[in-house]
């Protein structure tokens, strides 16, 4: 069923949920305690208003649920946290929360599961512990103040308090043109950290310290028990979808891809009738799956709803993607995730489960079937390789046959090792920097940070084999970086809450324990869970080549006037910035408009949204 979008539902009020806090030297005055937080407050209001002063610190919240306080400690939880001890169960978060502490200390994240952001302050030493949730569904950033640390869930209110300052940070700017967005642990702000997923950060006498309370085990070694495992799976599902649901009720996403067909589904199955989906279709070739989520929704019985995105609705959507993140975001699919979430929102929703998740823990991406490609080549004698391959291919002259240019390009690729070589294609590679970024720009950057932040990840893994590493990177900056931020964002600018069945912990551990030939068989992406999964899911959508949901903006905007103008007007501003060469910027102009428009569409919408966020706060 097609629905239309009204202009009366297009000024929703979003909800903003969070915590704030500051743990002040000692011997600051309530007054100007109160000041900082009210100050943090202002820039990322926190539902409900739910505050606590004492001296020399203060805290923030949603509910007063999420808060518990005495003697010796007050902690603060956002999320929605699970407890490894059923009795905790039945107190509040925060109460459970406080209990933990006394009894484990800096062991206490262990003990907690599901999504979530705590903070705990602790009296008796006058020390602040921060922690977020293994797979990074929420965040937390925080900054030393003199004698402190000033802390929230979103960096610009961090940025906020009047102890720390609002100061742009070159190298922040310069990982988000590399990654489209600003990574953790770093921030779009001078001085300001965002924890990564897994991590704690304990701030006592001055000093931080940092550190991982869970990693991934990777099970690499083969494994013969495939129908036993493809039960566990299903099993395993039908929990997580169980425990997202919680009760309430719910909408879904659905794309028309494995993992939101395969919520849905069970989503169905469980409740017995209809339930509510929410698609998002495009009128440009190449764009659109609503046809995958019609074959979803007539397999599960859905109660489907459909909205066809137009070029009018981006520049709808560009404000309040400026507004609501507390960074630069220039991942384009946010703006189908929030007319999704709209849509949900409009019909009553309040609570939307997402499929997001499935592709980094299971082996469904594309590079993984690409790199496996790679990989071969390291494995050829070194005779071959140094004796005939390479030779060959170096030959000059030979570059213009078509044969041998697809080989220097493999071998050039298969010689970079991983994780450098996923980056061939980044756009900061495509040319000599000094000829992108301005020379005073590049002068306060160190250009090896984001190779270097990667490398961390993957070799931080606990595997050996690439494929679990590459899974591994994948956890941190496609999933806790990217997608959830980007899910979350939207959602929350839309009054929805978002609920992840496939990152359920239950469900991410359990898929270290499939190994990697079953995650990727072959040139077969996702092999084990679509072998378990026959049956369940419609053929053709498991047989269907990964897309994504991807956004036309490059071709619209190179065709609709109202769009191309907004373009070139914040592309104009942007180029007296002086962050990117003058020329460079033309010349990605150039190519938007007489090459392939959706290659560098995406670089057009990188830089537009950096400038729609610097203007949305007078930068």
């Amino acid at each position: 069923m097609s629905v239309a979008m009204t202009p009366n539902q297009l000024d929703r009020e979003s909800t903003l949920h969070g915590l704030t806090g500051w743990l002040a030297p000692s011997g600051t005055v309530e007054d100007e305690v109160r000041a900082a937080i009210g100050a943090m407050n202002a820039v990322a209001p926190v539902h409900a208003g739910y505050l606590r002063f004492g001296a020399g610190w203060g805290l923030g919240v949603d509910s007063d649920r999420s808060m518990a306080e005495s003697g010796d400690a007050t902690a603060v939880v956002v999320g929605r946290p699970r407890f490894s001890d059923p009795t905790d169960e039945s107190r509040s978060p925060g109460a459970a929360l406080l209990d933990l502490w006394r009894r484990h200390g800096k062991d206490t994240p262990r003990h907690v599961h599901g999504s979530f952001a705590f903070a705990i302050v602790d009296h008796r030493d006058r020390s602040a512990f921060l922690c977020i949730d293994r797979i990074g569904a929420n965040s937390l950033a925080f900054a030393p103040t003199a004698d402190g640390l000033a802390f929230a869930t979103r960096a610009d209110a961090v940025a906020a308090h009047p102890r720390v300052g609002v100061q742009l940070d070159p190298q922040g700017l310069f990982n988000y043109f590399y990654f489209h967005v600003v990574p953790a642990p770093g921030t779009i702000f001078r001085g300001i950290e965002k924890l990564e997923p897994a991590q704690w950060v304990q701030w006592r006498d001055g000093y931080i310290q940092r550190g991982f309370y869970w990693h991934l085990h990777y099970r690499d070694e083969e494994r013969r028990d495939f129908d036993t495992q493809s039960a566990r799976l299903r099993e395993i599902l039908r929990d997580c979808v169980t425990r997202a649901k919680d009760g309430d009720e719910v909408a879904a996403f659905l794309s028309g891809g494995t993992d939101s067909s395969t919520v849905c589904g069970l989503l169905s199955e469980l409740t017995g009738g209809p339930q509510r989906s929410y698609s998002i279709g495009f009128q440009a070739q190449g764009f659109d799956e609503l046809e995958y989520a019609r074959i979803a929704a007539k397999k599960f019985g859905l109660d489907a709803r459909e909205y066809y995105l137009k070029p009018e609705d981006i520049l709808t959507a560009i404000p309040v993607i400026a507004a609501h993140y507390d960074e630069p975001f220039g991942n384009d699919s946010a703006v189908p995730s929030y007319f999704c979430a709209r849509l949900a929102a409009a019909d009553g929703y309040r609570v939307m489960l997402a499929g997001d998740g499935g592709d980094e823990i299971f082996g469904g991406n594309d590079r993984y079937a690409k790199q496996k490609l790679f990989e071969r080549y390291a494995k050829l004698p070194a005779s071959l390789r140094k004796a005939v391959i390479e030779p060959l291919a170096g030959i000059e002259g030979l570059h213009t046959l078509p044969p041998i240019r697809k080989l220097q390009s493999y071998v050039r690729q298969a010689n970079v090792p991983l994780p450098d070589r996923l980056q061939t294609y980044n756009f900061v590679h495509r040319q000599p920097l000094d000829r992108m970024f301005s020379r005073e720009f590049l002068a306060e950057v160190d250009t090896s940070r984001p190779a270097a932040v990667l490398r961390e990840s993957y070799d931080r893994a606990d595997t050996n084999h690439y494929i679990n590493r590459m899974l591994h990177l994948d956890l941190k900056f496609t999933l806790a970086d990217n997608d959830l931020r980007k899910v979350n964002g939207m959602a929350e600018a839309a009054g929805v809450e978002v609920r992840y069945p496939l990152l359920d912990d239950a469900i991410v551990e359990f898929s270290g324990e499939v190994p990697p030939d079953w995650k990727v068989r072959g040139q077969k992406l996702r092999w084990f869970w679509k072998e378990s999964l026959k049956g369940f899911l419609p053929d053709a959508i498991i047989s269907k080549t990964k897309h994504g949901f991807g956004l036309p903006f490059g071709l619209w905007a190179r065709e609709n006037a109202l769009l191309r103008e907004r373009v070139e007007d914040r592309l104009s501003d942007f180029d007296r910035r002086r962050i990117l060469e003058p020329t460079y910027i033309a010349q990605v102009r150039q190519d938007h408009a007489s090459n392939h428009a959706t290659y560098f569409g995406t670089m057009i919408w990188v830089m537009m949204i950096l400038e729609e966020w610097l203007a949305a706060r007078k930068r």
